[in-house]
């Protein structure tokens, strides 16, 4: 059976077919960055990868840029809808444990395809800027999450004093993962400690 022309994928984009073959094309621009790097992503590429036809991927994302926007926003999505329940232990815990987020957050960085598709979308911003704003947009969420579990835990701490400490708490997290995935360098365990210490003290 022959795949669908273009014009075809316009009337079932908003379909469950047209769901999953957008996100096949996402998925084979994932595997591309991940063996081999945002230099080897190119349209054509994720449609030999898709087992699909150029024009199809095309048709939903009409230059590399948006497709790796359209990969970035469906990571960071992803990493919200796991870290949203950690930050929700805030309404549940008196006061919400601080070490068990830090270690939960840490948790990530063992997933190392995640790093490293991070780490590409991460260069990838400093010269796309469609990238950069999806990427902004999710760690002010990121960002968001952190300074309310802050609220809840020191509730005498101003507004502007959490929303400080959680950027910190954000840089020192998210900067952790290179160093900790064997990227930029491999986690000891001493140095972990140091670490859980510091960004759990960032919490109150």
């Amino acid at each position: 059976m022959n795949d669908p022309s273009p014009e075809q994928e316009k009337r079932t984009a908003t379909t469950t077919k047209g769901a999953q073959r957008r996100a096949l094309i996402l998925n084979a621009a994932e595997k591309i960055l991940f063996e081999s790097g945002y230099g080897e992503l190119t349209m054509r590429a994720v449609a030999v990868t898709a087992h699909t036809r150029l024009g199809h991927v095309q048709y939903y994302f009409p230059s590399r840029t948006e497709l790796i926007a359209a990969v970035l926003r469906r990571t960071l999505d992803r990493s919200l809808d796991r870290l949203a329940p950690l930050f929700a232990d805030a309404a549940t815990h008196t006061p919400p444990d601080a070490e068990r987020l830090v270690r939960q957050l840490l948790a990530e960085h063992d997933d190392k395809q995640l790093v490293r598709v991070y780490a590409e979308l991460w260069a990838l911003a400093g010269r796309e800027e469609a990238v950069a704003e999806v990427l902004r947009t999710f760690y002010v969420d990121y960002q968001d999450h952190v300074a309310r579990f802050l609220r809840a835990r020191n509730p005498s701490l101003s507004d502007t004093v959490c929303q400080a400490r959680a950027n910190v708490f954000t840089v020192l997290i998210e900067g952790a993962a290179l160093f900790r995935s064997g990227i930029a360098a491999h986690r000891t365990e001493a140095a972990d400690a140091e670490l859980v210490n510091a960004a759990t003290a960032l919490l109150g």
